[in-house]
């Protein structure tokens, strides 16, 4: 059997250790209540934005067309959204909170929160505003950039 290589001490190699770590600790979070991140992050912007085109809703929470499909379908299942034809465009689908779904995000904590306090205990401030930047950065150049 061939030995795996270690990974390299590189910023991006420790930013996606951290993002899968993170993902995990989430999922934890949310696990007995029921839902996933992605679904969690659904009723976020329900609750915060109000209905909700699902094309808009792939588009903020950066998610494909196909997997937001089945994710919107999973919480209509449970009750939690609904979705109708939108008034404007009635090809477009509308998601809208039903009033289970209120109750159940007003009872949900934020798992983001929660990790966080145990991500970021002990970590200079002036550190973390440092680390944003040079990932925004970072990011925003690869972003930009055509391969």
């Amino acid at each position: 059997m061939t030995e795996r290589a270690p990974e390299p001490e590189t910023i991006g190699a420790w930013a996606k250790r951290y993002y899968y770590a993170n993902r995990a600790a989430v999922e934890g979070v949310l696990r007995p209540q029921g839902i996933g991140s992605t679904q969690w992050s659904v009723l976020y912007v329900l609750a915060t934005d109000g209905p909700t085109s699902q094309r808009d809703l792939g588009r903020a929470l950066h998610v494909e067309r196909a997997s937001l499909s089945g994710i919107v379908a999973t919480l209509v299942r449970k009750g939690l959204v609904e979705q109708a034809p939108s008034s404007t465009d009635q090809r477009q689908r509308l998601v809208t909170l039903t009033p289970d779904g209120r109750t159940m995000w007003s009872a949900l904590p934020d798992p983001f929160a929660e990790v966080r306090k145990v991500a970021l205990v002990g970590i200079d401030p002036d550190d973390l505003e440092t680390a944003i930047r040079v990932l925004r950065k970072a990011t925003e150049q690869v972003e930009a950039h055509t391969f």
